[in-house]
């Protein structure tokens, strides 16, 4: 099976997974060696963040 390009950028997952607190894992394994759940829980604050800047980006199109 053909692996997809990510659509996280690298930066953006180095952020989470330190605010997840799994960073050392990606240090050593890569991000290979990240557990399921780990992973989940990555996109899953990757949603709750693009949630908040849309609900943002709405609110102040709206106050104009």
């Amino acid at each position: 099976m053909a692996r997809r390009r990510g659509v996280m950028s690298e930066a953006l997952k180095v952020e989470l997974a330190k605010e997840l607190g799994f960073y050392d894992v990606v240090q050593k394994e890569g991000w290979g060696g990240i557990r399921t759940r780990d992973a989940g829980n990555m996109v899953r604050r990757a949603i709750e963040i693009a949630e908040e800047q849309l609900a943002k980006q709405t609110n102040s199109s709206g106050n104009r």
